[in-house]
């Protein structure tokens, strides 16, 4: 094995680590804290409100404005929302590796507005949306759908709008807690209020969103109600940019994918080495994490095979202790353990994708239910379709803070037990998943049966499908905030940003699967010339056996997710030491360079 003499100080090993580190010269960063909040969450509330406000009603605007039946519009806003929801991915290298946050976040804001803008356009120039229907009932079996061009700018709409998201998400939380300082008390306090304040703003403008923009749309005017979240959307670019000299701007640091490729390359590569007998460490390559990384993470024999990427061989390091080939062979534990901990939370997350299908209902067949009953609060006034999901949004408004203040504190002192851990939460979550479908076809059988006997009756009232909606608010509550607080406890620090986009890759999966099996319902129950279940008619088809199917659905994968959560171990917090310091390194002996390399490898 190569060898090399130690540094003659610590003071020339660092100038030799930052010789080796990145070319541009460290530069000092204000943090400024609450003082850029304004322009960020200003940013964040604006595209939130533009963003919800123009999709919440969707679905009626494709079939009653743009003549689609409900199946093809409801395919299209699910194969949208699939790409929409695995655009953060992309959004999320990008930044990393190449643009950075505040460069990411103007991109996908104007590729948003140009979106939005086309939308409203569509709205406003005949030339753009099919001509009104004129027939009474206003089926659109006899009227006349979109045609090319106009089906063209739609699908163009809708991609600018998914790349504005891919940008926009995945930066918009790191970019907020960029602004305080980590290692101050301060500044961890101030990361705390900002998650508070982001999920409280994100909440009230889906409030906002779903019910004035929506009754707008539905009772003023489709131009008026794409028109203002239009404005708002400009208004954030405009607010953004205001404090642009405000922001600390971090520099990319290199995209963790390609860390993790090499990972699987080099243990490929290495397959012949043969691994040690018990934990012998001082065969690896541990050097001190870079970055933002604060803490190391010992070597586990879990997913055994790669950690043959990190055995030193006598290849690997030159006479003066550097790496000869870091690209290609040797990887850090670190890095070892970090696609370790990808691997062992990607079957929990593969359950949340089936778990999300119920959710994505409501954007959609819980829409056409709502249209075909009767949503008068008073006789002048009638609530939009899409708003009545607000139902499950308040349930959640009001169960998060109960659950936080009153709940946990007397499950402590009855059970003696801190709180429900976060994999009981999303189980818990599934439970009401299941729950919700099976109301849900409860309530559309009794829907069906009662417009079926009572043709020139009034219809039944909307509140009819709160049950139903009540039980997704406990679902969303539970399982979409277990997922998010798991993924964030138990992935590595690099890791967190691919933590966040694996929640919106979950309801992106959730969307295409859902349109997957609309289709395929759709072909197998219209064959012989019957009449499928999903038909535009939802009176003369049977939405309410779609929703059992999608309950013995979850019902298969509450069973996988149980045998994933018990085989499932915490990351345990005893096991990660605090990054140590240069002269305790040089105490402890804790680098690979003890083995015969030297201290400055922790650059490689």
């Amino acid at each position: 094995m190569a060898g090399g003499n130690k540094p003659s100080s610590l003071k020339k090993e660092e100038e030799h680590s930052n010789s080796l580190s990145d070319s541009k010269p460290a530069v000092q960063k204000k943090h400024r804290g609450w003082k850029a909040m304004p322009y960020i969450l200003g940013n964040e509330t604006f595209e939130r409100l533009a963003t919800c406000g123009l999709t919440a009603n969707f679905m009626v605007y494709l079939t009653k404005e743009f003549h689609l039946n409900q199946v093809v519009a409801a395919n299209i806003i699910n194969i949208w929302g699939g790409i929409t929801n695995f655009a953060p991915l992309i959004g999320a290298f990008i930044s990393d590796a190449y643009a950075g946050r505040f460069k990411t976040i103007v991109f996908a804001s104007f590729a948003s507005l140009l979106g939005m803008l086309a939308i409203t356009l569509m709205a406003w120039l005949p030339q753009l949306h099919p001509p009104k229907c004129d027939i009474a009932n206003q089926s659109n079996r006899w009227c006349k759908g979109p045609n090319q061009l106009q089906l063209g700018v739609l699908l163009s709409a809708l991609g600018l709008l998914s790349i504005g998201t891919g940008g926009i998400r995945p930066c918009s939380i790191p970019f907020g807690t960029d602004q305080f300082d980590p290692t101050t008390e301060a500044g961890v306090k101030g990361m705390n209020s900002f998650f508070n304040w982001y999920y409280t703003s994100f909440t009230v403008v889906i409030l906002i969103a779903q019910t004035s923009v929506v009754y707008i749309q539905d009772s003023v005017s489709w131009v008026l109600g794409f028109g203002i979240p239009t404005l708002l959307m400009l208004a954030a670019i405009i607010l953004f940019l205001i404090g642009t000299k405000v922001y600390v701007h971090v520099e990319p640091e290199g995209s963790i994918f390609s860390g993790i490729a090499k990972v699987f390359v080099a243990a490929y590569k290495r397959r012949r080495l043969k691994l040690p007998e018990g934990q012998n460490d001082g065969l690896f390559y541990n050097p001190l994490p870079k970055g933002t990384v604060l803490s190391k993470q010992p070597l586990t024999n879990q997913f055994r095979f790669l950690n043959k990427a990190a055995m030193i061989t006598d290849n690997d390091l030159k006479s003066d202790g550097t790496c000869t080939d870091q690209n290609k062979k040797l990887c850090s534990i670190q890095q070892v353990e970090e696609v370790k901990w990808l691997l062992k939370i990607i079957p929990i997350w593969v359950s949340g994708i089936i778990s999300f299908i119920s959710m994505t209902q409501q954007s959609t067949f819980t829409v056409s239910q709502a249209m075909k009953m009767d949503r008068h609060l008073r006789p002048n006034f009638e609530i939009p379709a899409a708003s009545v999901t607000v139902i499950s949004l308040l349930t959640i408004v009001i169960w998060v803070p109960f659950y936080d203040r009153i709940f946990v504190p007397a499950l402590r002192r009855v059970s003696k037990r801190r709180e429900i851990t976060v994999l009981q939460r999303c189980g818990i979550g599934i439970i009401f998943s299941i729950l919700s479908m099976i109301a849900a076809g409860v309530v559309e059988r009794k829907r069906r049966e009662w417009d079926l006997a009572n043709l020139h009756a009034q219809s039944l009232w909307v509140m009819w499908l709160a049950p139903q909606l009540i039980l997704m608010g406990f679902c969303e509550a539970f399982h979409v905030i277990g997922m998010l607080e798991f993924f964030n406890k138990e992935f590595p620090d690099r890791m967190k940003c691919i933590g966040n986009s694996l929640i919106y890759c979950s309801i992106g999966g959730a969307n295409y699967l859902s349109s997957l099996i609309v289709t395929i319902i759709q072909g197998i129950t219209s064959k012989y010339g019957r009449r499928d279940w999903l038909t535009d008619n939802i009176n003369a088809g049977r939405l309410d056996y779609f929703y059992l199917v999608i309950a013995g659905l979850e019902v298969l994968n509450l069973i996988y997710f149980l045998y994933c959560a018990r085989h499932y171990r915490y990351k345990d917090s005893l096991q990660f030491e605090e990054r140590p310091s240069l002269e305790h390194m040089e105490q402890a002996g804790s680098i690979t360079g003890d083995q015969g390399g030297s201290r400055s490898e922790t650059r490689c």
